[in-house]
C-alpha cells in the first residue's frame, strides 16, 4: 500500500488501508490488481481520473476536429458574404471543417444555379488552402458543401513541395 504522501505502507489488510484512507478523506484505488499482493494506493480518485484523461487527450493530438456552420440565402449581401467568407476562414485557419449552407424558402428552390454559383466562387476564393469533402448537395429546402483545411507539411508551405 502507498498513502497519499507517496510513501509506502507495505503489506496491510484491505481493512486497515480502508480506515487509512477514510481518515485522510481520500480513496482507496488499486493501481495495480495484477501483482501479488494488489498494489493500493491512497488518492482522489476523481482527481486521478482527470489528469488520465488530460494525459490521453496530449498524447493524442489536443485539438480536436470539428465542424463549423456557415449559414448562407440565395440573396445574402455581399459585404455580408465577406464577413461569413472571414469567419470561414478563420474557423478553417483554426483546423476545422467548414459546413457551407444555403437554405431556401418557397419559389427560392427553383433558383438553385444561384446556390451553385455561389459555392464555385467560395471554392475558388478559399483557393488550394481547402479540400472539398462533399461537394454542394440539395436536401430538401437547404444545399449543403463541406471543405476541409489541408494541411501543411511541417517546415514550408504547399508552394515548396513541387
Amino acid at each position: 500500500m502507498i498513502d497519499q504522501n507517496q510513501q509506502q505502507l507495505g503489506v496491510i489488510s484491505i481493512a486497515e488501508a480502508m480506515a487509512l484512507a477514510r481518515e485522510a478523506g481520500l480513496d482507496l484505488v488499486e493501481v495495480s490488481p495484477t501483482e501479488r499482493p494488489p498494489v493500493c494506493r491512497v488518492m482522489d480518485y476523481g482527481k486521478y481520473k482527470y489528469e488520465r484523461k488530460k494525459k490521453q487527450r496530449v498524447a493524442h493530438g489536443a485539438h480536436v476536429i470539428v465542424l463549423k456552420e456557415i449559414r448562407l440565402r440565395p440573396r445574402t449581401d455581399t459585404h455580408d458574404l465577406e464577413i461569413k467568407m472571414k469567419r470561414a476562414r478563420e474557423f478553417l485557419d483554426d483546423g476545422n471543417k467548414v459546413q457551407f449552407t444555403m437554405l431556401f424558402r418557397g419559389r427560392e428552390r427553383v433558383h438553385k444555379g444561384i446556390a451553385t454559383d455561389l459555392f464555385q466562387s467560395i471554392i475558388n476564393d478559399l483557393g488550394e488552402s481547402v479540400k472539398v469533402e462533399r461537394h454542394p448537395l440539395m436536401e430538401g429546402r437547404r444545399m449543403t458543401m463541406i471543405v476541409s483545411p489541408v494541411k501543411l507539411r511541417p517546415g514550408g508551405d504547399k508552394s515548396q513541395s513541387a
